[in-house]
């Protein structure tokens, strides 16, 4: 089926269309960002109108090409095109840019308006999740294309400007997006030369051209005003299938506007009821407020019917290869829906049973059944797979030359990384996980709070979590970072103690719809010996009772991860002295706050003292142990030592806690 392309004359009409739209919008809600919109407008109408599909009818269609707006602030421009071809975005929702209960928000948010891929606004997240997306789009073409028909053969389109380029996460993503040659990515940079402060060549001289090529990408230079060279530019892109593709187009900041045409002012300020009439004037615009002409609505919806015979088209094929490939019809479904095993607990539970070590390297004893069982599970490491324990054994690595495999390699790339699960999760079909020393957690903070803001299942696999890590000194030693990560609303956190709650620990990033966090030891530790009545179940409630002695206890100790054995051990010591103290083991304390208050007040009776132990900083804890609690624990930052040696220097042993528990009874009482 062979596309008529939209001749420059309506282009130009539908891009002004989304210039007047875009600074209307702004100008009501007093605030936003007209000047990227007015200046991309051209570029993306050429994308939209010429190449995109997707199926406003059907906007999670999964072969439909993803388009990312990085450069988030100018929302309005995608907002407009959303309206223009065919997605439930009423004309009313743009009039509320901005406002209570929209589905304009100030920065595109996915999930919460139709047709949005990604939430962005932090500059360069956008950039490093078209990559993403891209690996996950060749890894899944190699799974499920056939000679007969291919369900996965759309394009990773991105828009992006300056500030994503500036921002370093766009060169991790680059640079390994051209490593793994992706034809399938085309970006856009619109280089308008401005950024708040002023022009760009305040702080920045870079020759992106010569950055990407460098990179191993295809580049192309436009006029970015120019339909016909956007166009063929674009073009020239999907024929380059060997490496990625970016267009430079050179544009004018708020394209249009007689006084703030290339302004830093335009970024981020209403043009002003004034400037929108002289801009209108300009452009021969004389349609009233918040009206799209009826040759622009046309001219759109000519390109919505062409893309839906597409659509259709596609469907058809399909339903011929879903009927004609059973096995990869069977993967299709089981990846695309996710499926995870009825009986996930006891599969996990046994590959781990009566095993001690390090919950790293039981965690990388479960990853095996894990991608056995599940075959959306695919990830890697921040080039620490060997410390991690992250690899799935008999797989091979993601390269250029092929896509099959399941582990990737991200290289010594954390933030890109994080950005890559999101990219990832959010394309479908794959459970991404990432891994690294919890320490660079902070690398990839940003993605991961972006994770939690999209409800995205992305795993980071965070190890070596504490200042257990020993003699590679406080560089390596993470104090603060399980702390600071349990702030992050909707990232589950958990810190298991042993092989079991480490199985049990994936079991509930398996079934939880957002992002999860494995906080994991580096040392080895015991099998926490539990009491009869242990049922599994009760460690996916965040929290649960260990040991705990006859009737009502003298003190509730509460512990994670590498503590709770200590925690155990010191039992005893306090049984000599006549204190009956129960263990409960807080793997996560998020989900255990979660609980109703009747199943925490069974565990941590009122009245009864309470302790909480982790070799981390306490804060968290406050809600739990309460003004008159006690916190054992490390505020500050560690040393360089033998773990054994920094666990008598920092007060961890079994003895040592044993006493300030002691004291902490007696003077309650």
């Amino acid at each position: 089926m062979h596309h008529i392309m939209i001749p420059a004359d309506k282009a130009r009409r539908c891009s002004d269309a989304i210039r007047i739209l875009s600074a209307e919008a702004v100008d009501r809600a007093n605030s936003g960002h007209p000047g990227l919109p007015m200046g991309a407008a051209d570029c993306a109408v050429a994308l939209w109108g010429n190449f995109l599909e997707f199926n406003p009818d059907d906007p999670r269609w999964p072969n439909r090409d993803r388009f990312i707006l990085s450069a988030g602030h100018g929302s309005m421009l995608l907002y407009s095109l959303l309206h223009l071809f065919g997605f439930d975005l009423p004309m009313d929702e743009i009039k509320n840019f901005r406002q209570w209960g929209s589905k304009t928000p100030g920065h595109p948010e996915f999930g919460h308006t139709v047709g949005v891929e990604v939430t962005t606004g932090p500059l360069g997240q956008g950039f490093a999740n078209g990559v993403g997306m891209g690996i996950a789009s060749r890894m899944a073409a190699e799974r499920f294309n056939t000679s007969d028909f291919k369900p996965v053969n759309h394009y990773i389109y991105t828009l992006l400007g300056d500030g994503c380029l500036q921002e370093g996460i766009s060169y991790e993503a680059a640079a390994l997006a051209g490593h793994l040659k992706l034809g399938n990515l085309i970006y856009i940079y619109d280089s308008n030369s401005i950024t708040i402060e002023g022009k760009t060549d305040l702080a920045w001289s870079e020759d992106v051209e010569g950055r990407f090529i460098a990179s191993g990408w295809h580049v192309q230079k436009v006029d970015g005003h120019n339909n016909d060279q956007i166009v063929a530019a674009i073009a020239a892109a999907k024929a380059e299938t060997g490496k990625p593709s970016i267009i430079i187009a050179t544009t004018h900041i708020a394209f249009g506007s007689p006084k703030c045409q290339g302004s830093s002012g335009a970024h981020g300020s209403p043009l002003g009821a004034d400037e929108i009439a002289a801009t209108r004037a300009n452009l021969g615009w004389d349609v009233a407020p918040f009206v799209i002409p009826q040759d622009v609505r046309d001219t759109c919806q000519q390109r919505v019917e062409e893309v839906k015979q597409h659509y259709a088209a596609w469907q058809r094929g399909f339903e011929t290869w879903h009927a004609s490939n059973p096995e990869k019809s069977k993967l299709w479904d089981k990846m695309w829906h996710k499926h995870l095993p009825a009986n996930l607990s006891e599969e996990l539970l046994a590959v781990i049973a009566g095993k001690d070590g390090a919950t790293r390297a039981l965690s990388g004893t479960v990853l095996q059944k894990v991608a056995e069982l599940i075959p959306s599970v695919v990830g890697g490491s921040a080039d620490l797979s060997p410390s991690n324990n992250s690899d799935i054994k008999g797989a091979s690595s993601i390269q250029a030359a092929s896509f099959i495999g399941r582990n990737l390699h991200f290289g010594i790339r954390e933030h890109a990384m994080g950005a890559i699960l999101n990219g990832m999760a959010l394309y479908g079909c794959f459970i991404p996980y990432g891994a690294t020393f919890l320490v660079f957690a902070d690398y990839c903070r940003p993605a991961v709070r972006l994770s939690a803001l999209m409800n995205q299942q992305a795993i980071y696999i965070f190890t070596h979590d504490s200042f257990f890590v020993g003699e590679d000194g406080p560089t390596h030693q993470p104090i603060e970072h399980v702390a600071s990560l349990r702030l992050i609303p909707g990232l589950q956190v958990i810190r298991p103690a042993d092989g079991v709650e480490t199985a049990l620990a994936w079991q509930a990033a398996l079934q939880y719809s957002g992002p999860t966090a494995l906080i994991l030891t580096r040392q080895k530790l015991p099998v926490i010996a539990r009491s009869s009545s242990f049922i599994p179940a009760d460690a996916l409630k965040g929290g649960y009772t260990v040991t705990s002695p006859e009737g009502i206890p003298d003190v509730v100790i509460m512990a994670s991860g590498s503590e709770v054995h200590v925690a155990v051990e010191a039992t005893a010591l306090l049984a000599s002295q006549n204190i009956k103290a129960r263990v409960v083991s807080v793997p996560c304390l998020e989900t255990f706050l979660a609980q109703p208050a009747e199943y925490r007040s069974q565990l941590l009776p009122a009245g009864v003292p309470r302790v909480a132990f982790e070799a981390g900083r306490g804060m968290p804890w406050g809600s739990l142990i309460g003004c008159d609690g006690l916190f054992i624990g490390i505020e500050h930052f560690g040393a360089s030592a033998p773990d054994k040696v920094l666990a008598e220097q920092f007060g961890f042993t079994t003895p040592q806690v044993a006493t300030k528990i002691a004291a902490f009874v007696k003077k309650s009482v």
